[in-house]
C-alpha cells in the first residue's frame, strides 16, 4: 500500500514521515505461504479492506496511543505492535514478519482437537488459515513515539467457534 494512495482517499492528515509504506503482494505472500502449509487456497488483497484497517489503525493512533485494540467490525482481524528503536527511530518492520508472528502461534495450535493449548493463543494463526476466508487488506500507523501498528482485516471472518479452520 502506498502512502499516497492514503493521501488521495483523505484518510491520513499527518506526514508522511509517519507513514510506512508495504508491498500488499508481500503480506499476500506472506499469508499464501502459511495457508499452502494446510492446504487451503490463497487469498487475494482487498482495497476496500485496506482502507477498513488503515481507518482503525489511524483511529489507534489518534485515540489509543497505537496501543492494541480489536475493532470488533464485521471483518476478522489481526494486530501486530512495534516498538521504536531505543534511541526512538522507527523499526524496519516487513509484512512477513508481521504475519509470521501471527503465524508462529501454529505450535499452540491442536488440529486433531480443534483447540488451543491452555494458557496459549492460536487465535491469530487460525485467521491467517481459515480457509473460508478469501481476502485481507492491511494497513499500519505510527505515532509521535515511533511505535507502529499493523491491522489486517478479513472476509469472510473467521474463528467461528465449533468450526475447524482447515
Amino acid at each position: 500500500m502506498k502512502c499516497t494512495v492514503l493521501f488521495l482517499a483523505g484518510l491520513l492528515a499527518s506526514s508522511a514521515a509517519s507513514c510506512v509504506e508495504f508491498d500488499p503482494v508481500e503480506i499476500v505472500s506472506a499469508h499464501n505461504n502459511w495457508r499452502n502449509q494446510v492446504g487451503v487456497a490463497g487469498l487475494s488483497y482487498s482495497p476496500a479492506l485496506a482502507v477498513s484497517a488503515q481507518m482503525w489503525a489511524i483511529h489507534l493512533k489518534n485515540t489509543n496511543q497505537c496501543n492494541m485494540r480489536h475493532s470488533s467490525g464485521k471483518y476478522g482481524e489481526n494486530l501486530y505492535w512495534a516498538s521504536a528503536w531505543s534511541n526512538g527511530v522507527i523499526q524496519n518492520v516487513t509484512p512477513k514478519q508481521v504475519v509470521d508472528s501471527w503465524a508462529g502461534e501454529k505450535v499452540n495450535f491442536n488440529e486433531a482437537n480443534n483447540t488451543c493449548a491452555e494458557g496459549k493463543v492460536c487465535g491469530h494463526y487460525t485467521q491467517v488459515v481459515w480457509k473460508k476466508t478469501t481476502s485481507v487488506g492491511c494497513a499500519v500507523a505510527v505515532c509521535d513515539s515511533n511505535h507502529q501498528v499493523w491491522v489486517c482485516q478479513y472476509e469472510p471472518a473467521g474463528n467461528w467457534v465449533g468450526q475447524r479452520p482447515f
